[in-house]
């Protein structure tokens, strides 16, 4: 039987208004996730240099800073690393492929075991048939990478083509590699249309990382089968998601899995870990 192990995306200290106001910085937000109990956090990263985060105002790291900063954050607080939040869009081979290749020599220094990402918006003139050989491109040079340094690489429902089981599975097969594994996301599969606990059944032997993002009623009756994802969601327990369901299917994972909430506010991580602790009690 797997185990489950609770974490919490950065996203959740993006908003100032709970805490004091103002946006906090990454070592804020990880010293807050270990406050609330979280065992693992899963911080964003970017390129380049930008003023929000360099100033302390934004929780994402740069790939240009040093990755034994993100190391040594997590352990003076107490807490490990899920993944590296590494989203870009794989149809687009000239952001990607450089961008998840260090994302991934990134978090082999850092400690992180899975890289997160999804197919992103595609180009407004490219076929599918090209989208799919793009992303098979990236993939396959990404896997190359991560392959030899032990990192996987986790593909998540989110954008025009993998918000489907069958898209999703589409892409996951473009690239015959260890490497090559699934980050579900409970909200984004559910909002899609789909039917979050088959397709959870489905895809569990590849299971690498799971996003616990629940959805509002509210979220779900305005934009279910509308759209193919959101940024995050409510707290878990207070929207639509079976979370005992999700923890049933997940303990029968082939490896331990770290639920990654993801939720807007220090409030609504506080209310997620409470839940899911719960659950997992029982």
């Amino acid at each position: 039987m797997a185990n489950i192990y609770l974490g919490v995306n950065m996203e959740f200290v993006r908003h100032g208004d709970e805490h004091g106001g103002g946006y906090k910085p990454f070592e804020w937000g990880v010293e807050k996730a270990a406050e609330l109990g979280y065992e693992f956090v899963e911080p964003m990263v970017h390129w380049g240099r930008e003023l929000l985060s360099e100033a302390g105002y934004f929780h994402s790291v740069s790939m240009l800073d040093d990755p034994y900063r993100v190391r040594r954050a997590c352990e003076k607080a107490g807490i490990r690393l899920s993944a590296l939040s590494s989203h870009t869009p794989l149809c687009k081979p000239e952001i990607s492929t450089e961008y998840l290749k260090q994302a991934i020599r990134f978090a082999a220094e850092c400690g992180a075991p899975v890289v997160t990402t999804d197919e992103g918006p595609k180009p407004c003139w490219t076929t599918e048939d090209e989208d799919f050989t793009l992303m098979r491109y990236v993939l396959k040079e990404a896997a190359a990478v991560a392959e030899p340094r032990g990192i996987v690489i986790g593909l998540e429902p989110h954008q025009q083509y993998s918000t489907t089981p069958e898209g999703l599975a589409r892409i996951v097969g473009l690239v015959d590699s260890p490497a090559i594994g699934v980050n579900f996301d409970t909200g984004n599969s559910y909002l899609g249309g789909c039917d979050p606990y088959e397709w959870l059944e489905g895809i569990k032997d590849r299971l690498v990382h799971l996003h616990a993002k629940d959805i509002s009623i509210g979220q779900s009756d305005s934009e279910r089968g509308r759209v193919t994802g959101t940024p995050v969601g409510c707290a878990c327990g207070e929207g639509v998601i079976d979370w005992a369901r999700v923890i049933e299917i997940c303990r029968t994972c082939p490896r331990d899995i770290v639920f990654s909430v993801e939720c807007g506010t220090v409030g609504e991580a506080k209310r997620s870990i409470e839940h899911l602790r719960n659950l997992l009690r029982q």
